[in-house]
């Protein structure tokens, strides 16, 4: 790790961090050495390829007399005026995925013409900036992506005139709608200002109908709290659950509300279950790594279960970066002959991050320098930071549909339980982050065999327990086929399971939630190895939540149900603290 640039060692080398810090605070931590080396990269290799050019031309004469046909059909048709007139059909057919024309307004004169010349631009840039012989695959999706976020600025939704809906709106309303937009706007702003949660967030509190599960809890360190959940059968299966989030998120994703809280699910199906509540890092927290995660996040978590537990296994599971974290463990354990887990369960949690979906246009060596440099000054990652980089992701959803109901429909969309877990934020500190960041995204230590964990490196082929492992279908943080990878690090059983839904929905997954699905398969370990695209082949899909099944994997492999164990263990060291969700979920 380039070490220097988080802790500068003299004169000059503080000069460099300060000069970087300035930058990125000036470009909302863009490197813009990387944005200017990927046009370049872009720019030269274009115009070193007339066969390509050539191509893009043919493309844009081709979509140009589409369009003309079009055009030309749909004037017909709305001249002939007659009954039951089929209109022309559309030049572009978007993917069912695409739902941002699917009104039928957009297929009305002139807004069919517009929305469909902005497809076609679409797809004119994209063929522009893919495949284009001897360019950078990075370099191509960052001038790709750059390409798509600019041509979002003018699609035809974002402006009254062009958009039939707001137009049909405000028509109909006689222009309330635009008043009431802009007093969101203004009310909106006005939060900002001050640092007020943002509209809707105050339905919402953790304690009171948000982390609501009872329980207690029994370890407190400078990095963590554990809690152990209150049981509510008479008997509860003798191995525990050990839960392991991801510390860029509160763990409380996994606690929302009552009906789709998985740890209250866990604790009704006869579990005893304990959950890592990291804390909100802030200047104090900047050195910590991710062997302090390990240590005294992991680490110290199982010893406590161990106590209130004793001579049982345990069912770890983890969560996003909290799996991750669970893997290095689980490796470091089966290396050291240390048996005390009975399986690991990996949600949306990548192991090899050689393709780690979108959130690689923001992570190469210039970017994660900006950032160690902003960190260095601050101590952790901001929350802006993070919302920002996952808002661009999905900029149609998060950005300009949020901006279209709210202020041009004048419409605003009540806030539920996910969206208040998601607007509280976390940081992360500065020495974690950058480890993280190089360690695991530029170097891919953990896939590799380099990833040291105690001095000597780890091998996720040494794991030998069975493991359940979850994708989810439009994950933009962990996409599934790389969270898939695992398969090829170890030969251990792996029930691997795939769900419609992203990063977070596709978790918070509760029975009886409508139009859910999965997939799922085991690998036993005398299997072959099945590619992704075979797996999607051959693996059953089947209705509803994943939950359930689950739950029937873990009963599997624990024992008959017996008595619950005691809330802590207060002889050795473990005495309850303090009600659940605790004090660390609380900080802002």
């Amino acid at each position: 790790m380039n070490i220097h640039s988080l802790f500068p060692a003299n004169a000059t080398e503080q000069m460099d961090q300060r000069l970087h810090a300035t930058v990125a605070r000036a470009t909302s931590s863009v490197s813009p050495t990387l944005v200017l080396l990927s046009y370049i990269d872009w720019a030269t290799h274009l115009a070193a390829a007339p066969g390509k050019r050539l191509d893009l031309l043919q493309l844009a004469i081709g979509q140009s007399l589409l369009l003309s046909q079009y055009l030309e059909g749909s004037a017909m048709a709305r001249l002939a005026h007659m009954p039951g007139q089929e209109p022309a059909p559309n030049p572009v057919k978007p993917p069912e995925s695409d739902w941002r024309f699917n009104a039928p307004e957009w297929q009305a004169w002139p807004y069919n013409l517009l929305h469909q010349s902005y497809l076609l631009s679409e797809q004119w840039w994209n063929a522009a900036t893919s495949d284009i012989y001897g360019v950078s695959p990075h370099h191509a999706k960052v001038v790709g992506f750059a390409a798509q976020e600019l041509l979002k600025l003018f699609s035809p939704r974002n402006f009254l005139a062009t958009n039939p809906q707001a137009l049909h709106r405000t028509v109909k309303e006689g222009g309330a709608n635009l008043l009431r937009g802009g007093l969101y706007a203004l009310d909106d702003m006005m939060r900002q200002a001050r640092g007020a949660p943002k509209f809707g967030a105050e339905n919402f509190a953790v304690g009171r109908n948000l982390a609501v599960t009872p329980g207690q809890v029994i370890l407190k360190n400078d990095l963590m709290e554990l809690i152990q959940y209150t049981p509510t059968t008479a008997q509860v299966h003798p191995e525990p659950v050990l839960i392991i989030p991801a510390w860029i998120m509160k763990y409380y994703i996994l606690d929302l509300s009552p009906h789709n809280s998985l740890i209250k699910y866990l604790v009704g199906k006869g579990h005893t279950v304990f959950c890592i509540s990291w804390k909100n890092p802030g200047v104090a927290e900047r050195d910590l790594g991710m062997d302090d995660y390990l240590s005294r996040g992991f680490h110290a978590a199982l010893a406590a279960v161990n106590a209130v537990v004793p001579e049982r296994k345990v069912h770890a599971l983890g969560y996003c970066l909290g799996g991750t974290l669970l893997s290095i463990a689980a490796a470091a354990m089966a290396r050291d002959d240390d048996d005390r887990l009975a399986s690991i369960s990996m949600l949306a949690a990548q192991t090899d991050f050689s393709e780690p979906g979108d959130l690689s246009l923001f992570i190469d060596h210039s970017q994660v320098a900006l950032l160690e440099a902003q960190m260095s000054d601050t101590g952790y990652l901001t929350t802006e930071q993070m919302a920002g980089a996952f808002q661009l992701l999905r900029s149609d959803y998060l950005l300009w549909s949020h901006l279209i109901e709210t202020y041009m429909m004048g419409e605003r969309q009540p806030m539920s339980d996910l969206m208040a877990w998601n607007a509280d934020a976390t940081r992360m500190p500065a020495r974690m982050h950058s480890q993280y960041l190089r360690r695991l995204f530029l170097d891919n230590d953990l896939a590799d065999g380099r990833y040291p964990v105690g001095g000597k490196p780890v091998a996720l082929t040494d794991i030998r327990l069975p493991i359940f492992c979850l994708g989810t279908v439009t994950d933009h943080v962990a996409p599934w086929r790389s969270v898939y990878k695992i398969h090829l690090l170890t030969a251990a059983e792996i029930t691997f399971v795939l769900t419609n839904g992203g990063h977070n929905a596709g978790v918070v997954n509760e029975p009886g939630h409508r139009h859910r699905k999965f997939q799922s398969l085991t690998r036993r370990a005398c299997d072959s190895y099945l590619g992704p695209d075979e797996w999607l082949e051959m693996a059953p899909e089947q209705a509803g939540s994943w939950w359930p099944s689950w739950i029937a994997w873990l009963k599997a492999r624990s024992s008959a149900p017996a008595a619950p164990p005691p809330m802590g263990a207060p002889k050795q060291g473990y005495a309850a603290i303090g009600p659940a969700p605790g004090r660390y979920v609380l900080e802002k």
